[in-house]
């Protein structure tokens, strides 16, 4: 079963904040700024930061060339930020709604785990 379009048009990434991509036959929400995906279980989006999955090179490259040639649905901040484009409005907010297959995926202190790393100052010595 297909979401609702009253929900695609809410929908973001809990990390960034951005539009998604909905590929319906796999039941999967995907963000390929961050190259992380949401499932979708029982018709419920799991939009949940700590539940994302990354998203390996090959598979990264799969899902944006599906959604290049119309195999997925883009979520209400894609959808405005293609109009926003098409209408000449470009700029910083409006950059990173697409992202080429080449980019880097990035790391969100959102999703910070374990290997977070705190700085705290060296202890001074008698000099």
């Amino acid at each position: 079963m297909a979401l609702d379009e009253a929900l695609l048009e809410i929908l973001v990434c809990p990390i960034d904040k951005g539009g998604l991509l909905y590929f319906a036959d796999e039941a999967l929400l995907y963000n390929p700024r961050l190259r992380r995906s949401y499932r979708i279980e029982n018709d419920i989006p799991v939009m949940l930061a700590p539940r994302a999955a990354p998203v390996a090179d090959e598979e990264h490259a799969r899902l944006i060339e599906r959604a290049r040639i119309g195999d997925a649905v883009g979520t209400s901040a894609d959808r405005q930020a293609d109009r926003q484009c098409a209408a000449g409005n470009t700029g910083p907010e409006f950059e990173g709604t697409t992202t080429p297959a080449s980019m880097p995926p990035t790391h969100s202190p959102a999703t910070a785990g374990p290997d977070k790393v705190t700085l705290s100052a060296l202890p001074r010595t008698g000099k």
